[in-house]
C-alpha cells in the first residue's frame, strides 16, 4: 500500500489568493483524516505568524485525541532549532525539514558549500531527534539536483541515510520533469538506497503532474504527496482525485482512500479556498460524469458502451444526461426516467424537438426544467393554430418610450402594426390589439403577469410567463417557456389568442 501525504493546508494554501481560516483548517483536516482516509497531512510551515501556531495548536489537540497525531507534520527549516521548538510548543511530533536539493541552491541561495550545508542538516535533525520530534527530510529542488548535480545529491544523501530521518521526499519544486525523466531520476534514487523510503512531491507546470506521480509511484517510491482539488502554487500540486483513481484503476495500487468520500471533501475544499473547480476537471468536475450526445445515452441504455471504469458513483456522485441541441432521445430519456414521467413515442418526438430548439440558442437546459418543457410541449401543441405570431420586433431610444411592431397571421391572411408602449410587452400588446380592433376582434383583459424560473434551473436557461386573462366572464392562464422572459410573454398570447378563437 503506498503512502498519501496531502499537503492542501500547506502547500495548497501557497495558492494565490488563497488563505483558510482557523476553524476551516481544523474542518479540512477532519475531513482529510476522518472521512477521506489519507495517511498523513501537512498542516502549516513553523513559525509563520502567532495566529498560524494557535490554529496548529487546536489541530493537534484534536488530533492527539483523535489518535492522529503521528499523521500531523509541519513544514520546518534549519533555524537552530527556532522550528522544532514551534512544533513541539504546538503540540506536534513531526517535521518536514526543508533542505537544499541542489548544488545551485545551497551555493547562491544559503552562500554554503555542501559541507557546510550538510553539518547544519545533521545538527538539526540530532537535535529533532532529541527531543523526541519524528524527521522526514525535503531535497528541495531535487529534480534540479539529480539533473544538473548528480553528484550532490548523492553526496547529501551519503551523509544522510544513517541518522534517525524517516522519508526522504523528492520534490519537483519548478515542475520540470516529465514521466521519463520521473523514471530515471526516481530509479537511480531508488536503486541507490533500496532501503530508504522516499516520497514524491510533483508540480503541474506543465500538466504532468498527475502522470508525474503514477510514474514515480511505478517505480517504487513509497509515499507521494497530493492536494484537494490540484491547489498549489503557481499551476499547482499533483490532484489527489485524479492521482487516486489511476493509482486504482491504472497501477492496480491500493490505497487508504475512500474513494466515495472525494467529491465532498473537494467541494468543501472548493468553498473555502474559493478557488473554483473547472467543469471538465476529472473526477471532480461538474460536467465529466454528464453524457451530452445523444449517442453515448443511447449506447448506455444497450450494455453501457460508453462506460468506463470510473464509474460515478465510486466517488459520490451519479451520472447525468446532458440536455441541448445534441441531446438525443435517449438523453432526454433519461432525464424523464429519472423525473418518473412515462412519455409515448409521438410525445417524446415534441420534447426532443423542442429541447433542441432552445438548445440551438445555446441556453444551459437541466433537469428541473424539463418538466416545464414537457408542460409547455403537450399542453399547447394538441391543435393547429390558426393565429399565428410570424415576427415581432422593438426599438429603444433613451429618453423615448419603446416601440413594437408586431405581424400576425389571422386565419391565414398576414396584418402588421406598430405601437409605443410603456415597456416592451406594453408595447407589443398595444400594436397587437390595434390589428384586432381594426379587424372589429375582441381582446382579453390582462388580469396577472408572473414570470418564474424552474427552481434549480439556471437564470440564463429558461423563463416561464404565466399570463393571466379575462374573456366573456372567464378567467384563465397562458404559460410561456422560453430563454428570453419578452417572448416567453409573447408565447403566452399567441395561445390566449388562438384559445378565445375557440370561444
Amino acid at each position: 500500500m503506498i503512502e498519501i501525504m496531502d499537503t492542501t493546508l500547506r502547500d495548497g494554501e501557497q495558492t494565490s489568493t488563497v488563505s483558510f481560516s482557523a476553524q476551516e483548517k481544523m474542518s479540512v483536516a477532519h475531513l482529510l483524516l476522518g472521512e477521506l482516509g489519507v495517511n498523513r497531512i501537512e498542516i502549516a510551515s513553523a513559525r509563520v505568524s502567532n495566529g498560524e501556531f494557535d490554529t496548529v495548536q487546536k489541530i493537534a489537540t484534536w488530533a492527539k485525541t483523535a489518535g492522529h497525531l503521528d499523521k500531523i507534520e509541519i513544514l520546518g527549516f534549519i533555524d537552530n532549532g527556532a522550528s522544532l521548538n514551534w512544533i513541539k510548543d504546538a503540540g506536534c511530533k513531526v517535521i518536514n525539514l526543508l533542505t537544499k536539493g541542489s548544488y545551485k541552491h545551497v551555493t547562491e541561495q544559503l552562500r554554503k558549500t555542501p559541507e557546510q550545508h550538510l553539518n547544519d542538516v545533521k545538527k538539526e535533525v540530532e537535535l529533532a531527534h532529541s527531543m523526541g520530534i519524528t524527521v522526514n527530510v525535503y531535497l528541495e529542488d531535487w529534480s534540479n539536483g539529480i539533473i544538473h548535480s548528480e553528484d550532490y545529491v548523492y553526496f547529501m544523501m551519503d551523509g544522510l541515510k544513517n541518522l534517525p530521518i524517516k522519508r526522504f521526499m523528492l520534490p519537483d519544486t519548478l515542475g520540470l520533469l516529465n514521466p521519463h525523466s520521473v523514471w530515471r531520476c526516481c530509479r537511480r534514487m531508488i536503486n541507490r538506497y533500496p532501503d530508504l523510503h522516499f516520497d514524491f512531491h510533483a508540480h503541474n507546470d506543465y500538466d504532468l503532474a498527475v502522470a508525474n506521480t503514477m510514474v514515480a509511484a511505478e517505480v517504487g517510491v513509497k509515499g507521494v504527496h497530493l492536494t484537494m482539488n490540484g491547489l498549489g502554487e503557481r499551476a499547482g500540486n499533483a490532484s489527489l482525485a485524479s492521482v487516486i483513481a489511476v493509482f486504482h484503476d491504472q497501477l492496480n495500487l491500493k490505497t487508504s482512500i475512500r474513494e466515495e468520500s472525494i467529491n465532498k471533501v473537494s467541494r468543501v475544499v472548493e468553498s473555502y479556498s474559493g478557488q473554483i473547480i473547472s467543469s471538465n476537471q476529472p473526477i471532480v468536475g461538474d460536467n465529466v460524469f454528464t453524457q451530452c450526445a445523444g449517442i453515448h445515452a443511447d449506447g448506455d441504455n444497450k450494455n453501457n458502451l460508453y462506460y468506463n471504469d470510473l464509474f460515478p458513483e465510486r466517488f459520490g456522485r451519479v451520472r447525468e444526461y446532458a440536455l441541448g441541441k445534441l441531446s438525443g432521445k435517449a438523453n432526454i430519456r433519461k432525464n424523464i426516467e429519472a423525473l418518473g414521467i412515462e412519455l409515448d413515442e409521438a410525445d417524446m418526438a415534441k420534447v426532443t424537438n423542442r429541447v433542441i430548439e432552445l438548445g440551438d440558442k445555446k441556453e444551459i437546459i437541466t433537469q428541473d426544467d424539463l418538466p416545464y418543457i414537457i408542460s409547455d410541449v403537450l399542453k399547447n401543441n394538441e391543435k393547429e393554430s390558426r393565429i399565428k405570431i410570424l415576427s415581432f420586433a422593438f426599438v429603444l431610444t433613451k429618453g423615448l418610450r419603446p416601440t413594437a411592431t408586431v405581424r400576425i397571421e389571422i386565419n391565414g391572411e398576414e396584418h402588421e402594426w406598430t405601437a409605443p408602449g410603456d415597456g416592451q410587452y406594453h408595447a407589443f400588446s398595444k400594436a397587437l390589439y390595434k390589428i384586432y380592433r381594426k379587424l372589429d376582434k375582441p381582446t382579453p383583459t390582462l388580469i396577472n403577469y408572473a414570470v418564474y424560473i424552474p427552481p434549480g434551473g439556471r437564470t440564463d436557461a429558461l423563463v416561464q410567463t404565466i399570463i393571466t386573462w379575462e374573456f366573456n366572464g372567464k378567467t384563465f392562464k397562458t404559460r410561456g417557456l422560453d430563454a428570453d422572459q419578452t417572448e416567453a410573454a409573447v408565447k403566452a398570447t399567441e395561445k390566449m389568442l388562438n384559445m378565445i378563437e375557440e370561444m
